[in-house]
């Protein structure tokens, strides 16, 4: 699901500083002052719920395990379904985690 938002320089200012963030803690500390704990539990939430969607588990057994509304599921299956976002971050982090056990594997 292709979201049009305005194209403005303070987004795209943000969108640079998330990329130049390297490390967790260089996250955390930025997320802190940025968002409410809310907000980044939340962000945490859509993204387990994404993942879950990818793995084909159920709406309920996704809103059990995340506790978000069936409105926010609702569209996070949207975005799933029709968007980039998250089915090209869910296969770049599979990319990721299928190399690093295979780096621990050849230790």
């Amino acid at each position: 699901m292709v979201i049009k938002m305005k194209n403005n320089s303070e987004k795209k200012e943000l969108f640079e500083v998330l990329l130049s963030l390297e490390t967790i803690k260089e996250c955390e500390d930025f997320f802190a002052d940025l968002c409410t704990i809310k907000e980044v539990e939340a962000m945490g939430q859509r993204w387990k719920a994404a993942k879950m969607i990818a793995n084909k588990e159920t709406y309920e057994t996704i809103i059990e395990k995340t506790d978000i509304s069936s409105a926010t599921l609702s569209r996070i299956s949207k975005c799933y379904q029709y968007g980039n976002g998250y089915r090209k971050m869910i296969k770049k982090m599979n990319r990721k985690s299928i190399a690093l056990n295979e780096e621990k594997e050849n230790e």
